[in-house]
């Protein structure tokens, strides 16, 4: 089995890089890629079971997408043919909608997967929260911080909708965004590390049985824990 990491130098921001160390841990089989961004991705002409990339500066959101646009059909034929899981975590998932705007209406144009997505970024307020919702009947925690609000309508592509916490932007209650096997959420950190049931999820997508968990007792523990906390209606979101 194959993992491909995509541009680790510069997609690597809040920690999102735990997201694949910890998945190693649960690997130790598996193959991980490293793909620097001089590189030819490996998703393009190999067998890959999950291509993942994180947060990034929103500099390089227009580098990044730059250089994938030569791959955007290939990308279109994994997640809807659900050959290849796409995880983008944290600004990652913005390089694939049709563009970012600055706050002077420039834009920086995506790769357009997520046709009629688009965010907006306010580089003098960034916005941090948690966020507490529900996929596919498991509960999914984490936080956010970002520069950007995202719209478009994810009424029937949502990652998940939020039971606290804020969505796209701060009037939606449905986070991020899904197509066949493509997740993408705005949520940063260590994603798979806070959540074991939606880890143990993504391994079965990839074909893995029984799917096992490095140090399961710790972050089930750690898991409960938090859930309990960010349910606590006393808890602040913002």
């Amino acid at each position: 089995m194959k993992i491909e990491v995509l541009f680790p130098e510069m997609c690597n921001l809040f920690g999102d890089s735990s997201n694949m160390k910890y998945l190693q841990q649960c690997l130790p089989q598996a193959e991980f890629v490293y793909t620097p961004f001089d590189s030819e991705p490996a998703f393009v002409t190999e067998e890959v079971a999950l291509v993942y990339i994180g947060a990034m500066t929103e500099r390089a959101q227009q580098k990044i997408a730059d250089k994938l646009q030569p791959y955007q059909a290939r990308i279109c034929q994994l997640i809807d043919g659900q050959k290849t899981i796409f995880l983008a975590t944290g600004n990652a998932c913005e390089v694939f909608f049709d563009y970012m705007e600055n706050e002077d209406g420039t834009r920086d144009q995506g790769l357009g997967i997520f046709a009629g997505f688009y965010a907006k970024r306010d580089l003098f307020h960034r916005y941090n929260g948690l966020v507490w919702g529900t996929f596919e009947d498991m509960d999914i925690i984490g936080f956010k911080t970002q520069f950007t609000m995202a719209y478009g309508d994810n009424e029937n592509c949502a990652f998940m909708p939020v039971n606290r916490g804020i969505g796209l932007n701060k009037q939606s209650r449905l986070e991020g965004v899904r197509r066949g096997s493509f997740y993408g959420t705005y949520l940063v950190g260590p994603l798979l590390v806070l959540n074991p049931p939606f880890t143990r999820y993504l391994l079965g997508k990839m074909g893995v049985e029984q799917p096992q968990l490095a140090y399961p007792e710790v972050v089930e523990q750690a898991y409960q824990q938090r859930l309990a906390e960010f349910k606590d209606p006393k808890v602040q979101y913002e």
